[in-house]
């Protein structure tokens, strides 16, 4: 399910592949940036202290939220950034991010260990770039819009 504004280069020449990210991703639209996501729920709880699969399970039902929000999917996603406390903690990251990119390409990504997140609580944060397609012809989207 590749979209036809985005190219994903999973190994270039010289590199070996993974199956965990494509090294490169490159396209045209409009770039959506996501900030970073924590296992927080609508009234800003905490989901799933302790857990990271739960956790993680947040971070991507909330990516999702806000990908809707800028009218775009985790198809249209080019990089993921994902901040855990622990390295311990990606195979639950990887395994929720698989669920929700459901035979999508694969973005770019970069994960790192940090000391701490906002909340001592969390355990995983994950922050987005999208580009999301072109749209329709006499829309210039010059407009800027502050959602809420």
């Amino acid at each position: 399910m590749s979209s036809p504004h985005l190219t994903h280069v999973p190994a270039p020449d010289g590199l070996a592949p993974s199956p965990q990210y494509s090294h490169v991703v490159w396209g045209t639209g409009r770039f959506v940036a996501i900030s970073g996501q924590c296992a927080l729920d609508a009234s800003g709880a905490v989901v799933g202290e302790g857990d990271a699969v739960a956790q993680a399970h947040q971070v991507f039902a909330n990516l999702e939220r806000c990908l809707t929000a800028a009218g775009a999917g985790f198809g249209d996603v080019v990089k993921l950034t994902y901040y855990v406390t622990d390295v311990a903690h990606l195979p639950a990251v990887r395994d929720a991010r698989d669920a929700y990119f459901a035979g999508a390409p694969l973005p770019a990504s970069s994960a790192m260990q940090v000391s701490a997140l906002v909340r001592p609580e969390l355990l995983v944060e994950i922050e987005a770039f999208a580009l999301v397609a072109e749209q329709a012809a006499g829309d210039s989207g010059a407009e800027l819009r502050l959602v809420r």
